[in-house]
């Protein structure tokens, strides 16, 4: 019986799949495509981090985020850096606020 998943997935998973014996059918993506694939696999893992609260879907949301900013040439200690100055000018999320709503000034 065959099982369809037309997913992206972790580099080792075909080796997985045929060390049992299985028959996986893949493809390797151009770099349009697995970008298109990897923004639905943030989605997929951020839900899932949501669901499941724990630390291994959030080391899952992790491994994407990394792989994104691989794809796109992204700086990771840049992006630490930009966190940190935005965290300085703007704050965090500790203080757990919640905006309701604001009068603003007519001009």
């Amino acid at each position: 019986m065959k099982k369809f998943y037309n997913k992206l997935v972790r580099d080792k998973i075909v080796e997985i799949i045929e060390s049992k014996g299985e028959n996986p059918e893949y493809e390797t993506l151009n770099s349009e495509r697995y970008l298109f694939e990897l923004h639905k696999k943030l989605l997929e893992e951020a839900n899932e981090f949501i669901e499941e609260d724990s630390p291994e879907e959030l080391a899952d949301l992790l491994e994407v985020v990394y792989a994104i900013a691989k794809l796109k040439n992204i700086d990771l200690k840049e992006v630490e850096e930009i966190r940190i100055e935005k965290s300085q000018k703007r704050g965090a999320f500790e203080k757990k606020l919640f905006l309701k709503s604001v009068d603003e000034k007519d001009e």
